[in-house]
Parts: structure tokens; sequence; C-alpha cells
């Protein structure tokens, strides 16, 4: 049986400093049917695939061994790329300007992920 997945095909940069979460979120995302980029542990990084890679959202994770993702949730945001942030804090640590972009709270589940990845496709269109 065949099903076409709704978020099939879709490019989904991954930005996680964590390599089992990292590795989580891409077994999550390949079972959606998504397409990862990267992932990223670093800002630099992350950063150099965002200017770099075709990509319609990303996952981003808030801290970055203790350097803030911010600088790049500016670019995706200067790109018109949607994003979500990944975090244990909820929106507790994102600046003004991020309140309202979706959360994924840490540890969320694939339907979560599904769920967040459904409203950043919609805002692609």
């Amino acid at each position: 049986m065949t099903e076409t997945l709704p978020l099939q095909g879709l490019r989904v940069l991954v930005v996680e400093d964590e390599m089992m979460v990292s590795m989580l979120i891409e077994d999550m995302l390949g079972d959606l049917g998504c397409t990862v980029v990267g992932p990223a542990s670093r800002l630099d990084e992350a950063i150099a695939l965002a200017n770099d890679t075709v990509l319609d959202c990303a996952v981003l994770d808030v801290n970055l061994g203790g350097q803030p993702i911010f600088p790049l949730a500016d670019i995706l945001r200067a790109k018109g790329a949607p994003f979500a942030f990944a975090t244990g804090y909820g929106d507790a640590g994102l600046r003004e300007v991020d309140r309202g972009s979706p959360v994924l709270q840490k540890p969320f589940r694939e339907n979560d992920l599904a769920r967040v990845l459904g409203e950043l496709k919609a805002a692609v269109g």
C-alpha cells in the first residue's frame, strides 16, 4: 500500500547540537517523507547551510553549546524561510521578535513534529 505523505519532499534544515537528539529528529523526518538538510551542530555550519542550500523550513535548537541560534533565525526570517524552535524551555528563552514562532517543546514526538512542519509548510505556500 502506497500512501502519499503530506510532508513528502519538504526540505528541512535541522540544527541541533546533541547528536542523539539530532539523529532522532532525522529519523522522524525520514518517516514523514521529508528531506533532511544538514544536520548542523554549530552556528557557523548552520548559517553556511542556510545560505548555500535550498530549504523549505528549519527546526532550530535554541541553544547550541551555549551559543544562541538567533543570528540564524534572523537570516531565515530575512529569506522568508519559516522555522520552529526546539527547546526544553518553551518560549521563555526566546527574544521578543521570536515570540509567536512555533516551538517544539523537548522532548517531542513525531506527531508534534508533523503538526509543526504542517504549519511551516502552510506558511511556505
